[in-house]
């Protein structure tokens, strides 16, 4: 008696989600609310990540204050002496980088807001900026020259 023998496919491992890159840049002139919000964001992202779940936080990196300096002439008409009024805005700003999957972006900018302070999300694919070498180590690399580029140097 023979028995028919089934077409086993094996089975796929279980897909891990896709990793996303989550670049958060804050502004804002007032230095603690920009802090408060990256200190909520540190806290959000810690929490999802003790949920067993894989989540990098790097930063707040602290860009380079702006400062924005107006100088105007107190006298309105013109006449009396040379005196200014010197104004200045500062802009203070926080680069934050979230490395997650895509379906906890919702949930870790779910955040309460201060307000004045802006905030831009980019979201790209971590993986998508990986480039592999395929050419083979023993091979020499000999750059071609076209003759504009040799004309420029």
């Amino acid at each position: 008696m023979s028995v028919p023998i089934k077409n086993k496919q094996p089975e796929e491992p279980a897909e891990e989600a896709e990793i996303k890159k989550i670049k958060v840049t804050l502004c804002s002139t007032n230095v603690a609310s920009v802090e408060k919000v990256c200190n909520d964001f540190r806290n959000k992202t810690l929490q999802n990540a003790s949920n067993n779940r894989r989540v990098v936080f790097k930063g707040p990196r602290r860009m380079p204050t702006k400062k924005l300096k107006l100088m105007v002439r107190k006298s309105p008409c013109g006449e009396g002496t040379n005196t200014y009024d010197r104004f200045q805005m500062r802009i203070h700003k926080r680069v934050i980088e979230i490395y997650t999957s895509a379906n906890l972006i919702k949930q870790i900018a779910s955040i309460a807001m201060e307000p004045g302070v802006s905030i831009d999300m980019k979201v790209e694919d971590y993986h998508k900026n990986i480039k592999t070498v395929t050419n083979s180590v023993n091979k020499q690399f000999k750059p071609e020259y076209k003759k504009a580029d040799v004309l420029r140097k």
